[in-house]
């Protein structure tokens, strides 16, 4: 019998990468400035996702990527829908943070929808090249196929979402400029942590004695069940 178990560590990767695509929806409604660029706070912690996504793909493979992919899916979806409910429910005559809190948590369905579309467009094909040039490289070139899968992955993100989210809303040089930046700045993030996302990855291979090859395996991305 397939054993379809998971352990701590998968488990507890999982957990940060739901966090850290719920914080990043919360953080994208501050903007701050490095430098001479304008960027959303949710920068701080969206990469963290891909690096995740990244860890998973090279331990665990596609299938163990496939499914905490759709459970951040579910997790966003939930948070969204909580978050329209509490907007609706009336508030108490005397509580004057009414405006504030429609701010930070009434992400505009429009929005709300390119960013649950982008985020799994770009998260599977974030997983899916990981998984491919490794077995395509023989597991060698770890890093390259990180840096490359997450300039991939987070391309498709920004070419989704700004368009989706902001069409019409701005100049088309604007969005251009934005996009850019965005794909730019996170694959950076990328770059920099490497050496940490290295050990990590080796760590976890050594100790959970995990180190997948997707040969001959499903890439259909309904298929949640298995893992």
């Amino acid at each position: 019998m397939k054993n379809t178990s998971v352990s701590l560590s998968f488990m507890l990767l999982a957990v940060v990468f739901c966090v850290c695509l719920i914080a990043s929806n919360l953080l994208e409604t501050k903007i701050i400035q490095i430098g001479t660029f304008t960027i959303t706070a949710g920068f701080l912690v969206f990469p963290v996702s891909y690096i995740i996504n990244d860890c998973i793909a090279e331990v665990w493979g596609f299938r163990r990527a496939r499914l905490i992919i759709w459970l951040g899916f579910a997790m966003n979806f939930g948070m969204l829908a909580l978050f329209q409910l509490a907007i609706a429910l009336p508030s108490a005559p005397f509580w004057e943070g009414e405006e504030a809190f429609r701010f930070v948590f009434g992400l505009a369905p429009r929005i709300a929808a390119s960013s649950l579309m982008a985020f799994l467009v770009g998260s599977f094909l974030n997983a899916y090249v990981m998984s491919r040039m490794k077995v395509a490289s023989a597991g060698r070139n770890f890093s390259a196929r990180a840096v490359l899968s997450t300039l991939i992955g987070e391309s498709a993100d920004s070419l989704i979402f700004f368009p989706l989210a902001f069409g019409g809303l701005m100049p088309v040089q604007e969005l251009a400029k934005l996009m850019l930046i965005q794909v730019v700045a996170k694959t950076s993030y990328e770059i920099i942590v490497l050496p940490l996302t290295i050990r990590v990855v080796a760590a976890l291979k050594k100790n959970e004695g995990s180190d997948v090859y997707d040969e001959d395996i499903s890439y259909n991305i309904l298929k949640i069940k298995e893992i």
